[in-house]
């Protein structure tokens, strides 16, 4: 059975830092791109990040270039989104998903089929 469990989401003041964290099992973690995902209140769900399987390349929507990285860890089954500058705008819950053999840029697309979904943490910015 394939689980994704994020962690890491709290309560922070503005200009504060979190690293979310994504725990995969029951897959071979290697073979899939891992994006990051958040649905802040009343909105849609929208692409943050994510990171290739095969060469890291990675890929933001523009709104957290140069706040937030992604990155993994094939060693560990996990990859992380180290968040810096929070805005309250990042407000979220956020979700990790696993696209199997997918580029990062893929996972963009907006009906890009991801294979697993994590159920989330939830992201709380106060200003």
């Amino acid at each position: 059975q394939v689980q994704l469990v994020e962690s890491g989401g709290g309560l922070v003041q503005a200009g504060d830092s979190l690293r979310l964290s994504c725990a995969a099992s029951g897959l071979t973690f290697r073979r899939y791109a891992m994006g990051w995902f958040r649905q802040a209140p009343g909105k849609k769900r929208e692409f943050v990040a994510a990171i290739a399987w095969s060469d890291n390349t990675t890929y933001y929507v523009d709104s957290v270039k140069g706040r937030f990285t992604i990155s993994r860890d094939n060693a560990k089954n996990t990859a992380y989104l180290q968040m810096n500058h929070l805005e309250p705008e990042d407000t979220a819950v956020y979700y990790c998903a696993a696209a199997l053999y997918a580029t990062a840029q893929a996972m963009a697309v907006a009906d890009y089929g991801m294979n697993y979904w994590g159920k989330g943490t939830l992201v709380t910015v106060s200003s």
